[in-house]
């Protein structure tokens, strides 16, 4: 009988301090998604199936809509914000004009929109930190999507351009409309139906 001895694997490091970019993408691949915030390397969990089907019908329904004049990217997609900071926004829009920010290996550079949809573990994370480090950026348009009360709520970048401004909370058949991207059209219930 053959017994395979049980190697011991180090846990991923959660909120380690140090980060680069570089060093980020010496990381071997282990189905994990991880993102760096002011140079600490975080573990983010796996989303819900829920999650996983709002995404995809978001996704969809902006590609649909918008494919002529935006890419549509779902994650896992890093977005390189700064050499200590990546994220993986669940959906994000770039305008054609400006795809040189896609790059094999991720988007370096500002998306025209970020979407986040919340789960019960990244709540704070997305209304609180995530809000924060994208306007502190410059990402124009955020969206934070709250299937459960069947909510979308979008943030503009004030004039500053450091923080947001609550421009709209979209409800259940309100239509989503956005005026920095034009072809978005939707209702909030047929973009969050399961």
């Amino acid at each position: 009988m053959l017994v395979y001895e049980k190697k011991r694997r180090k846990k991923p490091v959660i909120n380690e301090p140090g980060w680069s970019v570089d060093d980020y993408y010496q990381l071997p691949e282990d189905g994990n998604q991880y993102e760096i915030v002011n140079s600490i390397l975080e573990l983010k969990p796996s989303p819900t199936t829920t999650h996983q089907r709002i995404s995809h019908r978001l996704e969809r329904i902006l590609t649909d809509s918008c494919d002529n004049d935006y890419i549509t990217i779902h994650s896992p997609i890093d977005v390189i914000l700064s050499d200590i900071e990546t994220r993986q926004p669940d959906i994000l829009m770039i305008h054609r004009s400006r795809e040189h920010i896609i790059a094999e290996h991720a988007i370096v550079g500002l998306p025209d929109l970020m979407v986040e949809i919340l789960s019960p573990n990244s709540a704070n994370r997305d209304r609180i930190m995530k809000k924060e480090s994208y306007a502190w950026f410059g990402v124009p348009e955020y969206w934070i999507v709250d299937f459960k009360n069947e909510a979308i709520e979008q943030y503009v970048l004030e004039n500053d351009g450091r923080q947001y401004d609550l421009a709209d909370v979209f409800e259940a058949d309100d239509t989503v409309t956005s005026d920095r991207l034009p072809c978005v059209s939707f209702t909030v219930k047929d973009g969050l139906k399961l």
